[in-house]
């Protein structure tokens, strides 16, 4: 039986804007992103979601690459101290230690594979290939992981994102 609804094209996506783009994992990053978006809207609002997603993900990839060539991307571990941003407002602190709560809660959450794959992928860097390798479980697997964390941590922290 064939795959069925974003499962229909998810390969075809992130084959052809792999093509186009410079990097398999940023045309990768852009699927996911934008399957999830499709997931949380009303996708029966929309005639061709094929077309859609690969808007979607040409959108999110022009953004990827425009940031890219306007910003110089470092990690904070790589700044020096005196360089870290600082938030000069009373209750900066504050709202980041309860963001940091919201964070730990909402992975703690998750069960344990799906909260390793996240972490991995998004904290140490590793690709889905090597998820899948460490944790003997599909790259389709890790797919389905790391859309279910990206969702479930949309959700429970989007209240922080109006501040």
């Amino acid at each position: 039986m064939p795959p069925k609804g974003w499962l229909a094209h998810y390969s075809e996506l992130v084959n052809t804007w792999a093509k186009r783009s410079s990097s398999r994992q940023n045309a990768e990053d852009a699927a996911h992103d934008s399957i999830v978006q499709l997931l949380a809207m009303d996708a029966s609002a929309i005639e061709n979601p094929r077309g859609y997603l690969h808007r979607s993900v040409r959108n999110r990839l022009t953004d990827v690459h425009r940031r890219d060539q306007v910003l110089d991307v470092l990690s904070l571990d790589e700044l020096q101290e005196a360089d870290h941003p600082l938030l000069t407002d009373p209750d900066a602190h504050a709202r980041t230690a309860q963001l940091l709560a919201s964070l730990k809660e909402a992975l703690i959450e998750l069960p344990l594979k799906c909260r390793q794959v996240f972490l991995w992928h998004k904290l140490e860097g590793y690709t889905q290939e090597e998820i899948a390798q460490r944790l003997g479980i599909s790259v389709s697997m890790v797919e389905k992981y790391m859309i279910r964390a990206a969702g479930h941590l949309r959700n429970r922290l989007q209240h922080y994102a109006s501040h």
